[in-house]
Parts: structure tokens; sequence; C-alpha cells
């Protein structure tokens, strides 16, 4: 198990995916969702960090969709576990289909 949270937990994409899940809206399809875990693991295995790796991989995602908006990851441990932050502006989480 990695002892460092810039080493790829070999779950993570999962784990980020499931994450992203719970937070995204509107909800995805059974089929985006198993998009955004292969773009997710593909983006993971590069040699990028792996929070900006795994960020930059959610933006793509969303902006190809122009129909969704989600969280973040905030935070990955050396354990697996994932934070996610919702990306705001004054204080309030974006929205879909309009921005603020």
């Amino acid at each position: 198990m990695p002892t460092n949270p810039e080493t790829p937990h070999p779950d993570w994409p999962r784990r980020i995916a499931q994450a992203y899940l719970a937070g995204v809206r509107p909800p995805l399809t059974p089929r985006m969702a198993e998009d955004l875990l292969g773009r997710l693991a593909e983006a993971l295995h590069g040699g990028e960090a792996p929070r900006q790796a795994a960020n930059a991989a959610l933006d793509a995602f969303e902006a190809e969709l122009n129909a969704v908006a989600g969280p973040r990851v905030a935070e990955l441990d050396a354990a697996g576990h994932v934070t996610m932050g919702h990306r705001s502006e004054a204080g309030r989480p974006l929205r879909t289909f309009g921005g603020q």
C-alpha cells in the first residue's frame, strides 16, 4: 500500500468516481459513470500528481458534457481515502445550466 498520497493508490479511480457520483448534479447515467471511471483510470496512470490529474480529468469530462457540475478532489491520503470539495464562488457550489 502506498505511503505517500502522491503515489497512486490502485483503487483511486473507483473511489474518486464514487465520491464524484455522490455529489454531481444532475446524476450521471450508468454509461456516463463508466466513461468517467475510464477517464480517471487513464489520467491517474500518468506521471502527474494524482489530485491534479483527477481534477483535470473531471474538468475535461464536465466541459465535454456541458451539462453537469460536481465536486473536485480536495485531498487524497495514503490509505486511499478521498475527500471531495465543491468548487464555488461566493461560498456557493456551482450549479449546472447557468452557473451562479
